[in-house]
């Protein structure tokens, strides 16, 4: 029996692995700040958890595993060096993880979680039980992460503290690159650079999966040294590998058809997710069973029984006049691309985006883009930022509504203020999409109760 303990263990990467460990029968410990969803699930798997610092708990571990925001001084950290019991990050913990296993590797800057789900949701279609570790529970599995019978093990490839970089998969696929965590990564050459070292990290018998539509994946190409392996592209654009064709939208969703690689046009496929952009994940995913060696033309009616993951695009209300949902988007080009979908879906609906900033790094580095983002909405209510791993309470999101984005938006950094002002504004067909990476889920709750109190639920 293999014991392993956590530092983090409510975390969506670290709880994912957990769980997965405790569906092979392995021994889990953890401990975390606070209860989150996540931490009170691998409770209730069996994993032994505490609140707070528990160097206890390191002692009865033969490894340890932390999360990418436990520093060196953290007590645990301390008590199992201390003891000489291995401290590792998920980047080193991978290859234990995915041993005997054939990895397909989800990375990129948007869509990566998505995409993961569909090809795990692919793979299960065509008979398979893949193992599978994502940043979001995969709707109607209802988790986000299973130890599987199959080979297959299919992972959403983070790029953040390299974690992606523990991964040698069979097949990678990267959907995008755009610049994100100024924190980490410094420059948007040691980004991109970051998502070649991925790339060279595929088997040399395997298989690299990138979108030809993206400008920063050519700019990778065109500026980084890539090592010799089958690569292929994906997208809308004509010269693509995977090529979308015969796309169109319809008010319950999306239709289309893929011209592959061997000249042949697949039957249609139906998407009920919103935006171009998801498309293109849809085909990403296929493009990797393909290359897996499913047969995809089985897979027509796949995509019709795809649900999405939790907080991407997620439905929490509706009424006859109002629509809530939950997105997970931190990044401007998330939250663009997503009310840019969401009019295709929605035409005759107002709007409103409410956006709670995520990190102060991104915010600041990225105030105009974000700005331009929200411009796109009808309405914009900005909540108080979410510092996650940072702290600087110098600075706040106020400036983005009062110097930037001043039309139609308002910041309003309580959640009762934020909440009453959209009550108070609501009129004829109204659409609510909270952003957020952090506590947003939480302000949905309050909006949506408060819509039910006003009886706009009807």
């Amino acid at each position: 029996m293999k014991k392993v303990h956590f530092i983090g263990i409510g975390g969506t990467g670290i709880s994912a692995i957990a769980r997965l460990l405790l569906e092979r029968g392995w021994q889990v410990s953890g401990t975390d700040m606070q209860a989150s969803p996540y931490y009170q699930a691998v409770t209730a798997l069996g994993a032994r958890t505490r609140l707070g610092h528990h160097p206890e708990l390191v002692l009865q571990a033969d490894l340890v595993v932390r999360s990418s925001a436990v520093k060196d001084s953290d007590p645990e950290v301390q008590a199992a060096l201390e003891a000489d019991i291995p401290v590792l990050k998920r980047s080193e913990f991978l290859p234990v993880l995915t041993e005997n296993h054939q990895v397909l590797a989800v990375a990129g800057s948007h869509g990566k979680t998505t995409t993961t789900a569909m090809l795990v949701h692919l793979l299960r279609a065509a008979g398979q039980d893949p193992s599978f570790i994502l940043g979001a529970d995969i709707k109607g599995l209802n988790t986000n992460a299973h130890a599987g019978e199959s080979l297959a093990f299919v992972i959403e490839a983070d790029e953040y503290d390299y974690m992606f970089l523990g991964l040698e998969p069979l097949i990678s696929v990267i959907t995008n690159i755009e610049y994100d965590h100024p924190d980490f990564f410094y420059t948007p050459e040691i980004y991109t650079q970051a998502f070649a070292d991925f790339a060279n990290k595929t088997k040399p018998e395997g298989a690299l999966l990138i979108c030809a539509d993206d400008l920063g994946i050519h700019h990778m190409l065109e500026t980084c040294e890539l090592l010799p392996r089958e690569m292929l592209s994906f997208g809308f654009f004509e010269e693509a590998d995977y090529q979308v064709v015969n796309h169109e939208t319809y008010p319950a969703g999306q239709r289309f058809q893929v011209h592959l690689p061997d000249g042949k046009i697949t039957d249609p496929f139906e998407l009920k997710l919103p935006g171009r952009f998801n498309v293109t994940n849809a085909v990403a995913a296929l493009a990797a069973a393909d290359r897996f060696g499913i047969e995809i033309n089985n897979l027509r009616d796949a995509f019709s029984s795809f649900e999405g993951t939790n907080r991407r695009f997620d439905l929490a209300f509706q009424s006859e006049n109002v629509l809530i949902f939950n997105d997970y988007g931190h990044h401007p080009s998330q939250l663009a691309q997503t009310i840019a979908g969401t009019r295709e879906l929605y035409p005759d609906h107002k709007i409103w985006a409410v956006w709670e900033p995520h990190t102060v790094s991104r915010t600041k580095r990225m105030r105009n883009q974000f700005a331009q983002a929200l411009a796109e909405a009808d309405q914009s209510v900005i909540l108080k930022l979410f510092g996650a791993r940072e702290e600087d309470d110098t600075f706040s999101a106020e400036s983005i509504a009062a110097e930037i984005c001043k039309q139609n938006c308002r910041y309003l950094p309580e959640y009762d203020q934020a909440a009453g002002y959209i009550l108070e504004n609501l009129s004829g067909k109204d659409l609510v999409i909270v952003f957020s990476a952090g506590r947003g889920p939480e302000f949905t709750e309050l909006l949506c109760s408060k819509v039910k109190k006003e009886g706009l639920n009807d």
